[in-house]
C-alpha cells in the first residue's frame, strides 16, 4: 500500500516546523511517517544540520537540479532557492510511508498538478500580532527580514482556501491533536482500508452473493 503526500504550509513564525516535530516524536515509533528534507541555498542557521534540517547547497548546484528535473517544485523565496526531491518523495510514499511536505503555497500548487490526491493542511497563528511576537521571540532574523515576513504573511494567509485542513494554532497541544486527527483519519479512508484490509474484508465478505 502506499502512503499519503501531506502538505503543510503557513506563514513563517506560526509554528508548523514545531508542530511537524513534535508530530513525529509522538507517533513516528514505527517509522510509518517520513519528512521529506527540502534542499535550500540559504546559509545555514545555529543549530541545523545538514541532510537533517535541509539539504544545503550552492546556487549553481541547485540549478543544475533544476535541469535534471530532480525536484517536485521548487521556488525562488527571499533571494534563496527551495526545492523538494521528486525521488526520495516518491520512494518513501511507495514504501507505505506518509510524507509530509514542508513548502508555501506556490509549491503546493504545483505538487498538485502532479498529485492530485495530495492532502492539504494549513497552519494559521491566532492573529497578527502574535506572528510578529514569535518571529521577534526566536531572535533569527533582523528587523528588516521579519518586516518583510510579516508583510509576505497576509499574502500567504490568503490562499487558505486552497487547502484541504486548516488549523489555527493558538493552543499547541490542541493543534497538535488536530493534525494526529487528520493522518489518522487518512489511514482509515475507504481507499487505504480497501488496500491494507483487504484480507479481513475479503473474510468478512466470503460466500456474499449481494441481495
Amino acid at each position: 500500500m502506499k502512503g499519503t503526500i501531506f502538505i503543510i504550509s503557513s506563514p513563517s513564525g506560526a509554528g508548523k516546523s514545531s508542530l511537524i516535530r513534535a508530530l513525529f516524536e509522538e507517533h513516528n515509533q514505527d517509522g510509518s511517517l517520513y519528512l521529506s528534507i527540502s534542499h535550500t541555498t540559504r546559509p545555514m542557521r545555529p543549530g541545523e544540520r545538514d541532510g537533517a534540517d535541509y539539504h544545503f547547497v550552492s546556487e549553481s548546484d541547485f540549478k543544475k537540479l533544476i535541469e535534471r528535473n530532480a525536484f517536485y517544485e521548487w521556488a525562488h523565496v527571499f533571494d534563496k532557492y527551495y526545492g523538494t526531491s521528486r525521488e526520495l518523495v516518491q520512494e518513501a510514499v511507495n514504501s507505505g510511508r506518509d510524507v509530509f511536505l514542508d513548502i508555501d503555497w506556490q509549491g503546493a500548487q504545483q505538487i498538485r498538478k502532479i498529485e492530485p490526491d495530495v492532502k492539504s493542511i494549513f497552519i494559521l497563528p491566532p492573529s497578527l500580532e502574535e506572528l510578529k511576537r514569535r518571529l521577534v521571540s526566536r531572535a533569527q532574523d533582523s528587523d528588516e527580514v521579519i518586516s518583510k515576513r510579516m508583510a509576505k504573511a497576509q499574502r500567504e494567509i490568503s490562499h487558505y482556501r486552497e487547502y484541504d485542513y486548516v488549523i489555527v494554532n493558538d493552543v499547541f497541544s490542541e493543534s497538535l491533536d488536530a493534525l494526529w486527527g487528520i493522518v489518522n483519519a487518512s489511514r482509515h479512508s475507504i481507499c487505504n482500508q480497501k488496500l491494507s484490509q483487504k484480507y479481513i474484508l475479503d473474510g468478512l465478505l466470503s460466500g456474499y452473493s449481494g441481495n
